[in-house]
């Protein structure tokens, strides 16, 4: 998918460069993008459940997918017992320090083991929940990486999730129109079988060049002079992911 897009961004440059000479700077080609969001275990193991599929839309907190969890039980069986054992200490603890036989370094130390070993219980509980991934936000299940039997390594994606307000559209604007856009100027957007009426809002404008001529600059070589800009469409839902679009930039130019 990077390779696309960086193929996709090379041939906006080059479109961009060629319509700076068209004298209509106010009409550029652009393409939509996304900032997936990768949900993954915390360690390594086994997918078990996928619950599901390429293209289904899911809410925040949906079940997404389950890993073997058969380590993180026993380990919280183990911390289980470790807390009642503290406490029991502690108890004894307690009792003897009342009737004058314990010392109040042995309650200390018998205070100070049940909280750990109640932190520890906590981390264990925590660790076994999070076998369970569930979906940080409302979007669309945009690609799988592994499937149930498949093991999956600490940290690597077994979803992407498109959350609608992640989607952009990018394109590039020769440098002489910069100084008439700014942040949360709202554009024109238009593509093939879209809706009319679509537009976007300016969130990101670079600050260094995509295409660097050589060091002296001529009124010429300025003129191939692109900038990167970015805007979030108010309507993501109507776009989809690489796909070509045309911008056309506010009143003014």
């Amino acid at each position: 998918m990077n390779r696309i897009f960086a193929g996709l961004a090379l041939i906006f440059v080059a479109l961009a460069l060629a319509g700076c000479g068209n004298g209509n700077d106010r009409i550029l080609q652009g393409w939509v993008e996304a900032e997936l969001v990768f949900v993954s275990p915390d360690e390594q193991g086994r997918v078990e459940t996928l619950k599901v599929r390429e293209g289904d839309r899911v809410k925040k907190g949906d079940l997404l997918f389950t890993v073997d969890d058969d380590l993180q039980k026993a380990d919280v069986t183990v911390r289980n017992t470790a807390v009642i054992n503290a406490q029991q200490a502690f108890d004894r603890a307690k009792e003897l320090l009342k009737s004058s036989a314990g010392t109040q370094k042995a309650f200390d130390d018998a205070e100070a083991a049940l909280r750990q070993a109640k932190a520890n219980l906590e981390w264990a509980q925590t660790r076994l929940a999070r076998r369970n991934a569930h979906s940080p936000a409302d979007g669309t299940i945009e690609q799988i990486y592994y499937r149930p039997g498949e093991t999956v390594p600490a940290g690597r994606p077994v979803v992407a999730l498109l959350p609608p307000g992640n989607l952009k559209i990018r394109f590039f604007a020769p440098q002489a129109v910069l100084p008439e856009l700014k942040y949360g100027d709202s554009i024109g957007v238009t593509c093939e079988g879209c809706d009319t009426g679509l537009t976007a809002k300016i969130s990101f404008i670079a600050r260094s060049a995509e295409f660097t001529p050589p060091v002296i600059y001529s009124q010429e070589e300025r003129a191939k002079l692109v900038f990167l800009i970015e805007a979030r469409p108010e309507r993501p839902e109507k776009f989809r992911v690489g796909q070509p679009v045309t911008v056309t930039l506010p009143l003014g130019f």
